[in-house]
């Protein structure tokens, strides 16, 4: 009995180190995950842009942008956005991490596989995304 115990906890410590050790992404890899990330961001800067410059001149618009300044007056809500900044900023690190180690893992696991499929699925929906929500 205990030497199936000592056999099992030996092969969950094989497994759980085999897990940790998760090999970091290729350079190309990154690249292309940041330059899709940096034109999806523009993408929605672009498109809040007009749909404000749209709804800018309504009147509702004008009493959203009144509330919205009065907001930032107070007090409770700036002693929010200061501890949410904070927390964003020590989350950094991890996420990063966190994305590295996703990366590393689709590309030694699941890019050989749907690698090129994926890559032709974003290929075709940037062609719509160019046509209905410009990056530019």
């Amino acid at each position: 009995m205990n030497t199936k115990l000592v056999l099992a906890l030996v092969f969950a410590l094989q497994v759980s180190m085999s897990l940790s050790q998760v090999p970091p992404p290729s350079q190309e890899l990154v690249d292309k995950y940041e330059s899709l990330k940096a034109t999806f961001y523009r993408r929605l800067v672009n498109a809040y842009g007009k749909l404000q410059g749209t709804v800018g001149q309504t009147e509702q618009a004008q009493t959203t942008r009144e509330f919205i300044e009065s907001l930032r007056d107070k007090p409770e809500l700036q002693a929010v956005a200061k501890v949410a900044s904070g927390l964003g900023a020590e989350a950094a690190p991890v996420v990063d991490r966190a994305r590295a180690s996703l990366l590393g893992l689709y590309e030694q696991y699941l890019r050989p596989h749907v690698g090129n499929g994926l890559s032709e699925a974003i290929d075709q929906i940037k062609v719509y995304l160019d046509q209905y929500m410009p990056a530019e």
